[in-house]
């Protein structure tokens, strides 16, 4: 199903990290928090949702998660890149262990997927994308997360790749620590 200015990247990762790279100040960009929350809660549901239709435990929401993703998306929209990496070139997974530490972990996996969409993408549409992308659909239903982080953030007019078009930007972080 084709979406207004759907835009998706099918590079889904799962990795060990290390180290992360600082994290940008807060995008003046964004909208107010309540409008994208409701973004986030619903896509939250929605992947419970799914996850419980194949026999998946539910992911908690975590703020440092959620604080590694809300990063990453701001970043995006403030400097114009869509990627898994960040703007300094480093993994993703060296800037979510800094949300996200391995201290006193013996296991530690994190996974993350990303959209860019039209300002009107509600979470059917971003679990639409997600889950018609092999690899993003096998982050969805990987059985060992046990948290997510999400931030959705919208740009009236954000630059670089996004071409100056009202978007919203959605980093969904997962993870598990034992």
């Amino acid at each position: 199903m084709a979406r207004r200015a759907a835009r998706l990247v099918t590079a889904a990762l799962c990795v060990v990290g290390l180290w992360a790279a600082a994290a940008p100040a807060g995008a003046s960009s964004q909208a107010p928090a309540s409008a994208m929350g409701v973004l986030e809660q619903s896509v939250l549901a929605d992947v419970n949702a799914l996850r419980h239709e194949h026999g998946l435990a539910s992911l908690r929401l975590s703020a440092k998660l959620a604080a590694a993703a809300r990063t990453h998306s701001v970043e995006m929209a403030r400097r114009g890149y869509f990627s898994h990496d960040s703007a300094n070139g480093s993994s993703f997974d060296k800037r979510i262990v800094r949300y996200y530490p391995l201290h006193g972990t013996h296991y530690w996996s994190v996974g993350e997927n990303l959209l860019w969409s039209s300002p009107d993408v509600d979470a059917a549409g971003a679990l639409d994308m997600w889950m018609n992308s092999p690899e993003h659909r096998k982050i969805l239903l990987t059985a060992r997360w046990r948290e997510i982080g999400l931030a959705a953030v919208h740009v009236a007019a954000a630059p670089g790749t996004y071409g100056g078009r009202e978007v919203t930007i959605v980093t969904a972080d997962f993870g598990v620590r034992r």
